[in-house]
């Protein structure tokens, strides 16, 4: 019996009852296991296939070479509760969606696994600036991180700060926001004021997009995006 500890990205119910299940996990990074009868009436383990549950996927070894692992035992390692908090549901269904795409080829990575341990925390403490933080972090992890200097704006596409302006969305004021978050050293203190939420994630999306080869804007970035207006 193997087992691996991992929060959960993504689901994809298969059949009836079963699910295939999208993870990155502490031991593998990335990778894909099969739930079978998951979604069997009786089977009460259906509740932890939340975004971002952090669970324990229990497996036999696999002798066949490119099936999916198929699951024993899945158990809930942590439950986080978020008390029906609208905002906070949001924000771990974007950041889940975000995840899912981006980490596809990552592997074994201890550091970003404690990042997004960190980045629940920060969450489930009230914290709504902790997404724009753990996204520059993955920027970090990825090695693309804009580099700072003293000139005003920051160009996305280099990632370079510029003496004038190169997009609209990064004028003086986001950049100068980015320049912050990459600066302080403890970024999850820095609260990034409401009028400028909306625009701050557009403008980190518009840099994943020139940095992360076929990226793809979350599904749920309007909802979250409509929630933080409110």
């Amino acid at each position: 019996m193997f087992s691996e500890t991992g929060f959960l990205l993504s689901y994809i119910r298969y059949g009836d009852n079963d699910a295939i299940l999208n993870c990155f996990t502490l031991e593998s990074g990335f990778r894909s296991f099969f739930a079978k009868g998951i979604y069997a009436s009786k089977n009460k383990k259906k509740a932890y296939l939340l975004p971002l549950n952090e669970l324990t996927f229990f497996y036999g070894h696999n002798p066949k070479g490119g099936q999916l692992e198929k699951i024993s035992k899945l158990d809930l390692v942590k439950n986080i509760d978020f008390g029906g908090n609208v905002k906070s549901m949001s924000v771990i269904f974007f950041v889940a969606d975000f995840l899912n795409q981006i980490l596809r080829q990552e592997r074994t990575n201890q550091k970003l696994y404690r990042d997004i341990e960190l980045f629940l925390e920060q969450l489930e403490r009230g914290n709504y600036s902790s997404h724009f933080v753990f996204l520059l972090r993955i920027l970090e992890n990825s090695g693309v991180l804009p580099s700072v200097n003293s000139e005003a704006y920051l160009n996305p596409e280099t990632g370079i700060f510029a003496p004038a302006e190169t997009h609209h969305l990064f004028n003086k004021e986001i950049s100068s926001l980015w320049k912050e978050l990459i600066q302080n050293g403890n970024s999850y203190s820095i609260v990034t004021p409401i009028t400028l939420r909306k625009t701050l994630l557009e403008s980190i999306l518009v840099y994943y997009h020139y940095h992360f080869t076929d990226f793809r804007t979350p599904n749920s970035l309007e909802i979250v995006q409509q929630i933080f207006e409110n």
